[in-house]
């Protein structure tokens, strides 16, 4: 335990990369998946063994998104960017995020029911007032006010939390289209359609614009992180 209280932050540190790493790669994993989805030249079904493997890579990726805002907050409560999260304030952060993370595995686990699209989207709807949240006290910070105290040097902290807001925003597109690839293949599955085939290429086309823009702000939470350049 005591080891645990000494090395909090390096622990923290060490988690916040792992969460970052499971992200970014698995983001590109699904990127490479998502080819074969849209295969017209496959059979549905290994298309659809494609889609399984796509969603199974994306959980770790999901995993890793929801994990880094907790892990940033606690880390910034050490160094004194988050005060309100002094004494009981961190555990009911964690509760909160430990909520959220639930959530998002309940509908990894019941993807292909009614549920677990709706567990999808009440989660995906909950993203909206905590990227606008995130946005705000980002923004207000850099005016030096709000819960988020920085100053000259630190800057970097209230970006790093604006630009995870904007990634928010793009995975939040790129989840939409995941859920939809569930309902699409429903309707596949009856028989050839042209249309649902051109929606589907659609809008994975659209999505791997996304993933590039995706990836470089990912590359910029990483790099405001480890070089804190303002």
């Amino acid at each position: 335990m005591e080891f645990l209280i000494t090395n909090e932050l390096s622990i923290l540190r060490w988690i916040h990369i792992l969460a970052m790493v499971y992200w970014l790669g698995g983001e590109w994993g699904v990127f490479q998946t998502s080819y074969n989805v849209t295969n017209r030249n496959l059979n549905l079904d290994e298309r659809r063994r494609h889609m399984e493997t796509a969603y199974r890579i994306d959980i770790l990726a999901r995993t890793g998104i929801v994990l880094l805002l907790p892990l940033g907050l606690h880390m910034g409560k050490l160094y004194g960017f988050v005060p309100f999260l002094e004494g009981a304030g961190v555990w009911w952060m964690w509760l909160f995020f430990a909520v959220w993370l639930a959530m998002t595995w309940a509908a990894f686990i019941k993807r292909q029911t009614d549920i677990g699209i709706t567990i999808t989207k009440v989660e995906e709807f909950l993203r909206y007032p905590l990227i606008a949240l995130l946005f705000i006290v980002a923004f207000m910070a850099f005016g030096g006010n709000g819960p988020v105290e920085t100053g000259e040097g630190n800057f970097w902290y209230p970006a790093k939390i604006a630009l995870y807001a904007f990634a928010l925003i793009i995975g939040l597109f790129l989840r939409v289209v995941m859920r939809r690839w569930t309902a699409r293949f429903q309707v596949l599955a009856q028989g050839p359609n042209a249309a649902e085939e051109a929606a589907l290429e659609k809008e994975i086309a659209q999505a791997r614009i996304a993933a590039y823009i995706y990836w470089i702000t990912i590359s910029g939470v990483c790099f405001l992180g480890a070089v804190k350049p303002f």
